[in-house]
C-alpha cells in the first residue's frame, strides 16, 4: 500500500514536472499582460526536480531499502523517458542519491523547512553534476556538458525552493499510510 501510494506521488510529481514550462509560458503572459518585468520568469533551467525531494524522503526516512531503491529506480527511469534524454542518466543519478541519502542518514536535518531546502539543494547541485559529469564522459559530443551546465544553478534554486511542498505531501503520504497502533484498531479506551 505504502509503495503504491509513494509511486503513485512520484509521478504526479513527474508529470508536473515534465510540464512545469507549460505553468512559466502561462506566467510570462500573465506579467506580460500585467505589465510586469517578465524576464525572470523566462531563465533557463527554472524547471524544478520534484521527485528529487521525494527520493530524498524515501532515503531519509525508516523505509524498506529495497523497496527505496526501486521507487528512486523508477521514478529515474521515468524521468530519462519522459524527459527525452539517455536511458540511464537520471536513473543512475537517482539512485545514487537516494543511496547517499541513505549513508548520510539527514533525518534530522529534514524537519524544518529551511534545512529541507538546503538539503534538497545540496542534493539538486550533486544531481546536476553527477548528470554533468555523465554526459561529458559518455555523451556523444563532450561539448553538450559544457552547453548545459549554466542550467544548473537556477534548477538548484527551483528544486531547493519547491522541497518543502514535496516534503510535506511525502510526510501526508507516510502518514496516511501508516498501520494503526494496536490499541486503537482494538478499539481499547486507554
Amino acid at each position: 500500500m505504502r509503495n503504491t501510494a509513494f509511486f503513485v506521488l512520484g509521478m504526479v510529481l513527474l508529470l508536473i514536472q515534465e510540464n512545469f514550462f507549460r505553468l512559466i509560458s502561462a506566467l510570462t503572459a500573465l506579467a506580460r499582460l500585467l505589465h510586469l518585468p517578465w524576464h525572470p520568469f523566462q531563465t533557463p533551467g527554472l524547471t524544478p526536480a520534484l521527485v528529487l525531494p521525494l527520493v530524498i524522503f524515501l532515503g531519509v526516512r525508516e523505509y524498506s531499502f529495497l523497496a527505496g531503491a526501486a521507487l528512486a529506480f523508477v521514478f529515474g527511469y521515468a524521468s530519462d523517458v519522459l524527459g527525452i534524454v539517455p536511458v540511464g542518466l537520471y536513473t543512475f543519478a537517482m539512485v545514487s542519491l537516494f543511496l547517499l541519502a541513505r549513508a548520510l542518514g539527514l533525518r534530522l536535518a529534514t524537519q524544518t523547512r529551511l534545512p529541507q531546502m538546503l538539503v534538497t539543494g545540496g542534493f539538486a547541485l550533486a544531481k546536476s553534476g553527477i548528470v554533468l559529469v555523465c554526459l561529458g564522459i559518455f555523451g556523444r559530443d563532450g561539448w553538450v556538458a559544457r552547453s548545459v551546465y549554466p542550467y544548473a544553478l537556477p534548477h538548484v534554486f527551483s528544486t531547493a525552493l519547491c522541497a518543502p511542498l514535496v516534503f510535506a505531501a511525502s510526510e501526508w503520504v507516510y502518514s496516511l499510510t501508516q498501520a494503526p497502533s494496536l490499541a486503537r484498531s482494538k478499539g481499547s479506551v486507554l
